[in-house]
């Protein structure tokens, strides 16, 4: 499968869950390859962390922002591989829309917060763009800094069902430090000590509903 993980927003998270999926897969015995198509490179550099400490199983990686190169890239690769993850967005890009042209699945990460749920208008139309060359392409969407209180998380999910090309995913990803921790090297939480069960759990739950 190849798949997106984007929005038009920034800071929605998109690194924490590609990094979680793509060492997660991988620890599934799964072969992945990730590109990320972002020109901060957060997901290429926690890769780089990850191969500089040695850590097993290895992820295969590229960044590459420039939208034409990144299609070429993943066509000609994803044969080699059982999923190939794209880290993209952050902004409507040329890279962010030949990603979409590319994928199966387009993951969509989310704060409940304001701004990042009035952005869903706008990812909602590159999808629509996107799905008359790859009307192939499915969209789902997923809380990331979910709170543990509070009426938030109900309000975005309420506007999020607002826009029909998007599913929620009820698989919401708290604020906790030991995803920003295991960033650092490369890790996912499943790896990462000391262990932080609700992040496992969460990308445990996050990882079985996608692959549902």
């Amino acid at each position: 499968m190849i798949f997106t993980i984007g929005h038009t927003k920034g800071g929605v998270g998109k690194t924490v869950v590609t990094v979680n999926l793509a060492a997660a897969l991988a620890l599934q015995g799964k072969s992945v390859y990730l590109v990320d198509g972002d020109r901060q490179a957060s997901s290429f550099y926690a890769m780089q962390a990850r191969r500089q400490e040695e850590i097993d199983p290895t992820i295969d990686y590229d960044n590459e922002p420039d939208g034409k190169k990144l299609a070429a890239l993943v066509e000609s690769k994803a044969k080699n591989y059982d999923h190939v993850l794209i880290d993209v967005g952050g902004r409507d890009s040329s890279a962010l829309r030949a990603a979409l042209v590319v994928s199966d699945l387009l993951l969509i990460p989310f704060a409940p917060r304001s701004l990042d749920v009035w952005a869903m208008a706008d990812i909602d139309e590159l999808i629509n763009e996107a799905r008359k060359i790859n009307p192939k392409l499915k969209a789902k969407a997923v809380i990331n800094g979910a709170d543990a209180v509070g009426n938030d998380n109900k309000a975005a999910l309420d506007v999020v069902a607002q826009y029909p090309n998007i599913e929620y995913l009820d698989a919401p990803i708290g604020r906790r430090k030991s995803f920003a921790s295991s960033i650092g090297y490369g890790q996912s939480v499943l790896e990462h000590k000391p262990k932080d069960r609700k992040a496992i759990a969460e990308v445990t739950r996050l990882l079985n509903i996608v692959f549902a």
